[in-house]
């Protein structure tokens, strides 16, 4: 869902409307957190549907909501102000401190498979706690065993497990490789994108992107296949072997053709991170099973490989023309008059990425697939994993 802007007319400035922001304004007017999120909450859902909304029209809608629920006083204290939230400071192991931060907090329950809602009301009940007993300073070895201690005790033990497991990652220096693979249309670089926002990962490559860059080393007269695309690479193919006697056959010949002439660069991409210790996200759609192949086994690097694909025809078709309205350069049509050929390969990746133990993730919903993914890689992350809260927060 497209998130609905603030317009300040004032100022001229658009801002996405974000549930967090005032959510804690809300509790500044005295509310309990329950209350403030359960408001805010109500806010979004009259908002739905919006493009955007000025200020002064949000906060109308706001005072409403308040006066039907909490009455005027509530309005009154919202309107006016006066209570600043309590600042807490972290002391890190390096005697460094700074503010404690619900936001940062919050992300890191997002790496853990937390939806932002269920991370949001865990970290509130964490500073609400915080703020009750009057705590001025605290490690952050003592924050990490209290917001695992909340996550057993609000969510489940195996939720507690996965932010030991993710915090124990992020305190080490094992680089993370996630290959992420799928036809067109599926959500790659959307799902790369969100990934590499969700977990810090600064260095991001896509296979299209080497693609190109070879086609401009060589034309299309000396590797005519090369300046195809995936799903038609098979046209450009030599006098197809007898055993190519259907299209599906066709069609995956002609994509792994294309992938064994990707195959270099793409090891020379994975060599490099893994020379420099640095995590990655490799996606395309020649990200194919054999791509594991160029990742040597004595490297302790954490990988990842994931197969998207979309289950539903007419959804695969209307997000080519979605694609088309937004960005017409991409050559909607194209893939449409193609969708067949598309289609077949997709069902080759799929039972390439079963028989490879990829995990197969599909993506008809964006939220559903990047918990799902999410959860791939704390799966990932947690082999071997038995180390204590105490011995994860030293």
């Amino acid at each position: 869902m497209a998130k609905t802007l603030i317009i300040d007319l004032a100022a001229g400035r658009r801002t996405p409307f974000l549930r967090g922001i005032l959510t804690r304004s809300l509790q500044a007017a005295g509310l309990s957190f329950e209350e403030a999120f359960n408001t805010a909450s109500s806010i979004r859902q009259l908002l739905a549907g919006r493009s955007e909304v000025s200020t002064s029209d949000l906060r109308t809608l706001v005072i409403q909501k308040l006066e039907e629920s909490h009455g005027k006083a509530a309005v009154h204290r919202y309107q006016n102000p006066t209570h600043t939230p309590a600042t807490i400071l972290v002391e890190r192991s390096n005697m460094q401190s700074i503010p404690f931060s619900r936001g940062e907090l919050r992300r890191s329950l997002e790496c853990c498979g937390l939806t932002e809602e269920g991370a949001t009301k865990i970290v509130a009940k964490i500073y609400d706690y915080l703020v009750s007993i009057d705590t001025k300073r605290i490690s952050s070895r003592d924050l990490g065993l209290l917001t695992h201690s909340y996550l057993r005790r609000e969510l489940s033990a195996e939720a507690a497990k996965r932010y030991l497991v993710w915090t124990d990652y992020h305190h080490g220096n094992r680089p993370l490789l996630i290959l992420i693979g799928g036809t067109p249309g599926c959500g790659k670089s959307t799902m790369a994108t969100e990934l590499a926002t969700r977990l810090d990962i600064v260095r991001t490559q896509s296979t299209d992107m080497l693609r190109e860059v070879m086609r401009m080393m060589l034309s299309s007269r000396l590797l005519p296949i090369l300046h195809t695309s995936s799903f038609d690479a098979w046209k450009a193919l030599p006098a197809p072997a007898e055993s190519l006697t259907d299209r599906n056959s066709l069609v995956a010949e002609g994509y792994l053709t294309q992938v064994e002439l990707l195959s270099v660069a793409g090891e020379a991409v994975l060599h490099r991170a893994l020379k420099e210790r640095v995590s990655l996200i490799l996606e395309g759609v020649h990200m194919h099973p054999s791509f594991l192949d160029n990742i040597p086994n004595e490297d302790n690097a954490i990988v990842v490989p994931i197969m998207l694909c979309v289950t539903d025809e007419e959804l695969l078709q209307l997000r080519f023309t979605g694609r088309g309205q937004q960005a017409p350069n991409r050559r909607a049509k194209r893939y449409l008059d193609n969708f067949d050929a598309i289609w077949r390969l997709q069902a080759f990746l799929i039972a390439e990425a079963e028989r490879a133990g990829f995990n197969v993730i599909i993506n008809n919903n964006k939220e559903e697939a990047l918990s799902n993914v999410m959860a791939a890689i704390i799966n990932a992350l947690s082999k071997d994993f038995s180390s204590t809260p105490e011995e994860v927060f030293t």
